[in-house]
């Protein structure tokens, strides 16, 4: 099933806020010795893994603000080409 845009803004906000909550309680225990030692043993990849993937908040901002003021350019024949490939692929 495909989202709309409004979902997946909403989740990309939801995912931002959960990885700031994380990061707070992370710093919030770095003091402790177990908590030190886990942060420099794991590997790039985990703690890319961790940290969620990247989400630009001002990017999204100004997306959002186009869409409401009818200034977000939409080619509605590329929307429509990508959705009959994706449901191709799934066939």
């Amino acid at each position: 099933m495909i989202k709309s845009v409004g979902q997946n803004i909403s989740a990309a906000i939801e995912a931002s806020r959960l990885r700031e909550g994380a990061k707070t309680r992370a710093t919030a225990t770095a003091g402790s010795t177990t908590a030190a030692s886990a942060a420099t043993s794991s590997s790039p990849a985990a703690r890319m893994a961790a940290e969620g993937a990247p989400v630009d908040m001002d990017r999204i901002a100004a997306i959002k603000s186009a869409i409401a003021s009818g200034n977000y350019p939409v080619n509605p024949s590329a929307i429509a080409e990508r959705m009959i490939a994706l449901d191709l692929s799934a066939a």
